[in-house]
């Protein structure tokens, strides 16, 4: 066992995302190992912190608080059950911290300003299978994020994007 690493994993509850989270788990996080699973929510929204935290993000937010519903509601997000199991079990299984990072803003900035500011020895995201029209007009993150990202960086493609 080497030394303990700090994995972000960027979550925005959809399954692709989902996927990214089970195989960092499975695939990445040993024993020791801090989790930090970062949302970036739209500059648009307005929960109660966004005020105070607007340039930073908001501190790391531990598993236990990240799990009070009235918690995730000051910052914006409604928790995903599946994702709360997924999290709790890494941490019982895996003995990884877990924490919770909100910024506000494009996420492909945020992504990869918080692997700095965070020290990520890496980052995982989930791929959402853009076309190719749909990535010139959007843009990827994933792509931009390997691309600028200051760590290594590994994108998961969902179940429904892998050929087989």
């Amino acid at each position: 066992m080497g030394k303990a690493r700090t994995v972000g994993i960027g979550m925005d509850y959809s399954p692709t995302s989902k996927s990214a989270l089970r195989w960092a788990i499975d695939n990445l996080i040993d024993p020791g190992d801090l989790i930090i699973i970062i949302h970036v929510l739209s500059p648009k929204s307005d929960p109660t912190n966004k005020k105070l935290f607007e340039d930073t993000g908001s501190p790391l937010v531990p598993l236990e608080e990240f799990k009070d519903i009235n918690v995730c509601k000051k910052y914006g997000l409604t928790p995903d059950p599946e994702v709360l199991d997924l999290l709790d079990n890494a941490s019982r299984t895996k003995a990884a911290t877990v924490v919770a990072k909100i910024y506000w803003g494009d996420p492909r900035e945020k992504l990869c300003d918080c692997v700095e500011v965070l020290k990520l020895d890496s980052l995982v995201l989930g791929s959402r299978g853009l076309g190719a029209i749909k990535r010139v007009l959007l843009g990827s993150v994933s792509n931009y994020v390997v691309q600028n990202a200051a760590c290594p960086v590994t994108v998961v493609k969902g179940p429904s994007l892998c050929k087989t």
